[in-house]
């Protein structure tokens, strides 16, 4: 792999861009694929992971799932779990992973559902984080950034997906 983190998005901090590089080093040395099912951020993660260069096979694919019905008709989640529960919970963030597994050839899986700002939706910067390795139990973290607007939370996501995914190719 000759890629330099440099290469990516000046927008995004060059301790996130150094990180996604790592991890997707640790991807190719462990010849693991990723996946991600992101729904506040927007497929911003999956920007960020293809913006590597020299590791596009550890980049499964992503699935953006913003809206509930996009969560159903992707992932395979319950609508009736939707209903229940609301897409911002920890139940809807393993639902996330697992479908992201199911319906992938990935060998782990990271969700990504919150509340960015303070749309009165619920609290802003409450993230919920699912991560999953196939045939492997699935974890849910919790994160409350604040209410430190829509772009901080966004990139302060990128930074907790990425570690979440590195812990798990341990």
């Amino acid at each position: 792999m000759n890629a330099s983190p440099k290469t990516i998005s000046p927008a995004i901090p060059s301790d996130i861009a150094d990180m996604a590089y790592e991890v997707l080093k640790a991807a190719c040395d462990r010849n693991l694929r990723v996946a991600t099912a992101e729904s506040c951020t927007g497929g911003l993660l999956a920007a960020l992971l293809t913006d590597i260069e020299g590791c596009s096979h550890a980049f499964e694919r992503g699935f953006v799932s913003y809206t509930d019905e996009a969560k159903a008709e992707m992932l395979e989640i319950p609508p009736d779990l939707l209903n229940r529960v609301g897409a911002v919970s920890r139940e809807v963030a393993e639902a996330m992973v697992f479908g992201a597994l199911a319906r992938s050839h990935a060998d782990i899986a990271l969700s990504i559902t919150g509340y960015t700002d303070d749309s009165g939706d619920g609290e802003p910067g409450l993230v919920f984080f699912g991560i999953g390795r196939f045939g492997g139990p699935i974890a849910v973290e919790e994160r409350r950034f604040g209410d430190i607007g829509r772009g901080a939370v966004r990139i302060a996501c990128l930074s907790t997906a990425l570690q979440l995914i590195h812990r798990r190719m341990e």
